[in-house]
């Protein structure tokens, strides 16, 4: 049944292609919120078709139990319009964002493309979005919410780099009570100057300000483009002075991997996969067992995220995976990990994750 709805969406891709990216997400995300908020009996329908349950692959992290390892990732519901929608579709946690304080309109148009035959996407955005409030107000009518919330945040385009700490600051006070878990978002390379704060100083200022503001586990997130011995330096300082975890990977600016590419923004999809998958393997064989570890970048079918579980990520994200293999995208992998799961022996999530690191 679940490759029949797989095959509908496949029919629809060359009508939904035929708009521009970024209007065809607009279209999306008023959908989901639609339904959202007037519509409980189609949420139910959706998840009866797309959600897949099963007690082997829950787990418990942060204190929060995860029903499943597969999340959305940052990006795709930048203001917390989509939460309800997206839950139905069986992510097994929703990580929004990535907010600034101020709303801002991001980086001119058009700076999202598809490139269909690699399965992988370009975009530019800038973090367009909102603002703070908008996104908090959205959040406080839901939280706390069946399946985990992560808030993603960065600052606003117009702020200095040595003003930055403030913006994550305001940040962190916002959020910290209505979210399970608040990633430091410095690896988006579509802010001019972001990427310079990913360094010794900046990442022990932020997260012993964050342990002064918050309980909830504030994680770092990485780019892929690091040299392997900077990345591991910046997360051994980020543990310790307070990280609960390690995201790896955001987008690359690698634009090689990517045929007929644009020269500015950052890659994500497929063409990623390898790329983000050394790097993490990197950090995995470092980390594993002494912070979480949630990995993303290039992950669009159960066989990857088997991979990255076993190589130590508790947890997986997906996105671009998403616009290319449709709703039905959390249902197949998750299918597909247990089947692996049980293939190899292992009863229950817990087995399999760093099972190569053991």
């Amino acid at each position: 049944m679940c490759i029949i709805y797989t095959m509908q969406y496949k029919n629809l891709k060359k009508y939904i292609y035929k708009l521009d990216p970024e209007n065809a997400h607009t279209i999306t995300e008023s959908l989901l919120k639609t339904i959202g908020s007037y519509a409980p009996f189609l949420l139910k329908l959706i998840s009866k078709r797309y959600k897949f349950e099963d007690q082997r692959l829950s787990q418990k992290i942060f204190d929060v139990t995860f029903p499943n390892p597969v999340g959305l990732a940052a990006g795709f519901d930048k203001n917390a319009t989509m939460i309800k929608g997206l839950e139905a579709i069986g992510f097994g946690f929703i990580e929004f964002g990535t907010l600034t304080p101020k709303a801002q309109i991001g980086n001119e148009k058009p700076r999202l493309f598809r490139f269909p035959k690699q399965n992988s996407l370009q975009n530019a955005m800038g973090f367009n979005n909102k603002g703070l409030e908008f996104a908090k107000n959205n959040i406080q009518k839901l939280y706390p919410f069946s399946t985990p919330l992560g808030a993603n945040i960065g600052k606003n385009k117009d702020t200095t780099s040595e003003d930055a700490i403030g913006d994550y600051k305001i940040l962190i006070e916002g959020f910290k009570d209505i979210c399970d878990y608040i990633v430091i978002n410095i690896s988006s390379p579509n802010t001019p100057g972001l990427r310079d704060l990913q360094n010794e100083t900046f990442i022990k200022d932020i997260f012993e300000m964050a342990l002064k503001i918050t309980n909830k586990p504030v994680v770092l997130k990485i780019a892929p483009d690091l040299e392997v011995k900077d990345a591991i330096s910046m997360c051994a300082i980020a543990i310790k002075h307070g990280a609960k975890g390690i995201i790896a990977t955001n987008t690359t600016i690698d634009y090689s991997l990517l045929e007929n590419s644009k020269d500015f923004g950052g890659v994500s999809g497929e063409v990623l996969k390898d790329k983000s998958f050394k790097l993490f393997e990197a950090l995995a064989k470092e980390f594993y067992g002494k912070t979480t570890l949630i990995s993303v970048g290039g992950i669009s079918c159960a066989n990857e995220a088997y991979k990255r579980l076993r190589a130590g990520a508790s947890l997986v994200q997906v996105y671009s995976a998403l616009v290319f293999e449709g709703p039905a995208l959390c249902k197949e992998i998750n299918k597909g990990i247990l089947k692996l799961m049980l293939e190899d022996g292992f009863t229950n999530l817990n087995e399999v994750i760093g099972a190569d690191r053991r």
